[in-house]
């Protein structure tokens, strides 16, 4: 079950990055934040209290904090790499990162995983890389895209490894207070960098749709994964999560014409396969 949650978020996380890509490149990664963050923070306050009720204590606010300032860090430098670079290729490159930090975690702590789990998370590392690969000029990764991608995994890694060892007490309270302590943060850095309403003086019609389902879907895929982290090991559940960008990829092929290659294409393929050993493994 939890290797299954995990991939509910791990499609929730995909969905997101895209809307949240396109949202970025129209008014920027600041102004997309200051609207979705507090969006998401909002359904995740409503689950923590109806849904999954948890202890609100000493501990539970100080993992809240420590998740929360590298969630919203994480975010910034997620939409500043989707804003400079192909969201097909820029989302596959955060994954590597953010894959690799709660499975050595999870590891080093000492959980155990089974043939078929490794196998899945070979499989998987491979179909992260292969998504990961360009071919083109016109769809060349800049070193500041590159940049603000690799920044980004590991906050993301970061974020997921704080998420999956959280209290087990604490409900899902700790990515809600999180999502809150991160709109806190960016209040003030809006009034700071913007001094006005992000949703003001653009030249370009504010995004709200795009903007707020990509914080609902955000909100979404982080309370789900907390749960999953809870049944699974996190070595297994963290790397099925970081598979979101195999859903990024295929929306922006649709619905934004990015090219595909073949090897991209195999690299989808396998990490659906990685997908489903995972689960069975799990």
């Amino acid at each position: 079950m939890g290797a299954l949650l995990a991939l509910v978020s791990s499609l929730a996380w995909g969905c997101a990055d895209f809307v949240a890509g396109i949202a970025t490149r129209r008014v920027g990664a600041l102004r997309v934040l200051s609207v979705s963050y507090p969006a998401g923070a909002i359904p995740l306050t409503l689950a923590a209290v109806f849904l999954l009720p948890g202890i609100i204590n000493a501990n539970t606010v100080a993992w809240a904090l420590g998740v929360g300032l590298v969630g919203i860090l994480a975010m910034y430098l997620f939409y500043r790499a989707l804003a400079a670079g192909p969201m097909g290729i820029v989302s596959p490159i955060t994954a590597v990162l953010s894959a690799a930090i709660p499975v050595i975690t999870g590891l080093v702590l000492g959980e155990t995983l089974a043939a078929l789990a490794i196998i899945g998370m070979v499989l998987a590392v491979v179909a992260v890389i292969l998504v990961s690969v360009e071919t083109g000029e016109d769809r060349r990764v800049t070193p500041q895209a590159l940049g603000w991608a690799l920044g980004s995994g590991v906050a993301i890694g970061l974020y997921i490894t704080g998420v999956g060892l959280s209290p087990d007490d604490s409900g899902l309270w700790v990515v809600a207070l999180g999502r809150w302590f991160g709109v806190a943060l960016m209040c003030v850095i809006v009034l700071v960098g913007l001094r006005r309403l992000p949703w003001t003086g653009l030249a370009v019609p504010y995004p709200w749709a795009f903007v707020i389902a990509s914080g609902v879907l955000d909100a979404t895929a982080n309370g789900v994964f907390q749960i999953a982290a809870r049944l699974d090991d996190l070595a297994i559940v963290g790397l099925i999560a970081s598979l979101y960008p195999a859903a990024t990829v295929v929306l922006a092929r649709v619905f934004l014409s990015e090219r595909m290659s073949r090897v991209q294409l195999v690299g989808v393929v396998l990490a659906l396969v990685a997908v489903a050993a995972l689960t069975v493994s799990g």
